[in-house]
């Protein structure tokens, strides 16, 4: 990846950042910090790995993307627009009645999304079931699947592990959006589950660990999961993030896990991220000479 691709990555997650506040905001509800944590991650997935096709939701030959930590819906549907698999001025219609956009992904109304989620823990199984059943039908895709740190403490994340393991379903990628922030608190005062790098080796993971807000880390995990096909080992990619990124007064707060900015926080939440796009494309300029 070029520098100039870099930045360009980094612009659209400043969008997607942008999209998730204007959602939360004009819904006056939802989850923008776990949905700010995993922008980086989802861009990277829609703008550079995954093969997929906004004028073909349902090719059969897409990658599927599972977002397991449903709640996260904000993040997902800003991807999906700027991707554009619907208009991004959709995203204000968030949880309003009529609305296709719901608080959690719909797979029945959302272009793009591959699966229903909400109940934590399920989403990661029906990631399991479509890596088994493309691996059977002898189809090159691949399956990803984003949960949250604290989703781990839901008993059938780790019955699908051992399922993946045990079907060495090497074209499965699991992401778990490291933030240590949960709806109660820190997840290692409400539940730890380190050592997570060593417990995800113990189920027989291709483990790697990275700064999951970075694009370059993101490209060469990316890179060790697509050398891991053919290894029998499923994958699993520990992102660490920031709670909140991109929006100062959010970051590292479990008091945003699930509450929208009020107009006041709203604009200078959108201040913020204007500030931060404006000086990528500033760095761009430079960059061109």
């Amino acid at each position: 990846m070029t520098k100039q691709e870099m930045l360009q990555l980094k612009m659209t997650a400043t969008r997607v950042r942008m999209g998730v506040v204007e959602a939360t905001h004009a819904a006056k509800s939802g989850h923008p910090g776990g949905s700010l944590s995993a922008a980086d991650a989802l861009t990277y997935l829609y703008f550079k790995e995954m093969q997929i096709n906004p004028e073909s939701p349902k090719d059969p030959d897409r990658d599927r993307l599972v977002l397991s930590k449903g709640h996260a819906a904000p993040a997902l549907y800003s991807v999906l627009a700027e991707r554009g698999f619907f208009p991004v001025e959709d995203l204000r219609g968030l949880r309003h009645d009529g609305s296709y956009l719901e608080g959690h992904p719909n797979m029945n109304k959302v272009p793009g999304v591959d699966m229903s989620t909400g109940s934590l823990g399920q989403g990661v199984s029906a990631a399991c079931g479509m890596a088994l059943a493309a691996r059977l039908q002898g189809a090159g895709v691949n399956v990803y699947t984003l949960l949250g740190d604290g989703e781990l403490n839901e008993g059938e994340c780790w019955e699908a592990f051992m399922l993946a393991s045990h079907y060495k379903l090497d074209n499965l990628c699991i992401m778990v959006d490291v933030n240590n922030l949960q709806i109660d608190g820190a997840t290692g005062d409400v539940m730890s589950t380190e050592p997570l790098d060593q417990k995800m080796d113990a189920f027989g993971f291709n483990t790697i660990v990275c700064n999951g807000n970075s694009m370059t880390e993101l490209e060469q995990a990316f890179v060790l999961f697509e050398r891991a096909h053919g290894s029998g080992k499923p994958t699993c990619f520990l992102l660490h993030t920031t709670k909140g990124l991109g929006v100062s007064y959010m970051e590292d707060s479990a008091d945003w896990h699930g509450k929208a900015p009020n107009d006041e926080e709203y604009e200078q939440a959108m201040s913020e991220l204007r500030e931060t796009y404006e000086s990528l494309e500033k760095e761009i300029e430079r960059n061109n000479g």
